[in-house]
């Protein structure tokens, strides 16, 4: 679950820190790539840190 919300996080972020520094549209896909995949993983570990906490 914190997974799927750090990948849209992550995107939404991505492509707004690119936008404010100016970037055309590929530079907009790239950021948001890279902010979806490195939030998606924070969220992977925190999701295996509260399972494993919890079981």
């Amino acid at each position: 679950m914190f997974a799927v919300a750090g990948l849209v996080i992550g995107a939404f972020l991505g492509a707004w820190r690119a936008k404010r520094r100016g970037g055309d549209r590929r530079d907009m896909f790239q950021y948001a790539a890279s902010h979806a995949i490195l939030f998606a993983l924070i969220g992977l570990f925190l999701t295996l840190i509260i399972h494993r906490a919890l079981v």
